[in-house]
């Protein structure tokens, strides 16, 4: 690594840390911010090309080991803590973040190549809110999702927001940049024998709890607000709802896809374990 002492914001290459409320920027650049201790150490853990580091003294110390074996020699910025203070988040970025190139996404292809059966892979459409996305990867992450297919209306997982949210899991989690979710799906269903699940609020089809999972599959998650598509809900074989009280309309989208994988990890498990696998 090679360590630079700043005592200013005002270096060039600090201009990433400068600007971390235009994320759209810096998606255009082919950058994202890591901020906080977990998500930078799972950064610096990961096979992801860091561009740089910004940190206090008493960071560099900790992360030391972490940072010279890099194999890019990545650029550290050792800022006194009252200079980091003065970047909008403190509480959140506690003084440690980091520039990395956003990876080259998968092909459809190569996510099915390299996962094995039963797939279990998500698809988002019109998920636009960075916090919710970041939440749905850490969801991924947690139950074994193969990979997340982003459809061409939903945000990039690597805006700021979105990987401060999935705590780093996105660094790990295969992620396939769509710019056709209706043809992915047709796809997938045609070629491949996926079947096809639309997580939607409104279904008057089936509850979850009557829905199988143990195939390869696809649940398509939708925003808030609109749900998943007209077009995208043809696509699927079919629209799968929570069972829920009366009076309540949807869960968040985040809340809504934990409770959609556990499902299938549960009856994965028992599928494969029988009813010790609950």
């Amino acid at each position: 690594m090679t360590i630079r002492p700043v005592e200013t914001l005002e270096e060039p290459h600090l201009h990433p840390y400068r600007t971390l409320r235009r994320p759209l920027d810096h998606q255009r650049q082919g950058i994202f911010v890591a901020e906080g201790d977990k998500v930078v150490c799972r950064l610096l853990e990961s096979t992801l090309d860091i561009r740089s580091c910004l940190l206090t003294p008493e960071w560099l110390e900790i992360y030391r080991p972490l940072l010279e074996a890099r194999m890019e020699n990545p650029l550290v910025f050792v800022a006194p803590k009252s200079v980091v203070e003065s970047i909008v988040g403190f509480n959140l970025h506690q003084g440690i973040m980091a520039v990395a190139h956003i990876p080259k996404p998968l092909s459809l292809a190569e996510a099915l190549q390299q996962s094995i059966h039963p797939r279990l892979f998500v698809a988002v459409d019109g998920l636009t809110n960075a916090e919710n996305l970041g939440a749905l990867v850490r969801n991924c992450a947690a139950f074994k999702v193969d990979a997340l297919l982003v459809g061409e209306t939903s945000s990039s997982p690597y805006l700021r927001r979105a990987v401060r949210n999935s705590m780093g899991t996105v660094f790990h989690l295969p992620v396939v940049q769509l710019t056709d979710l209706i043809s992915a799906i047709g796809e997938m269903r045609l070629a491949h024998a996926f079947h096809a699940i639309a997580a939607h609020p409104h279904a008057d089809q089936k509850m979850l709890q009557q829905a199988s999972f143990g195939a390869d599959c696809c649940i398509v998650f939708g925003s808030e607000g609109e749900g998943v598509r007209a077009g995208v809900l043809a696509a699927c074989n079919e629209s799968v709802a929570i069972s829920m009280q009366d009076g309540v309309d949807s869960l968040n989208v985040a809340s809504a896809s934990a409770v959609f994988l556990y499902e299938v990890q549960r009856q994965r498990n028992v599928s494969r374990f029988g009813d010790g696998g609950r």
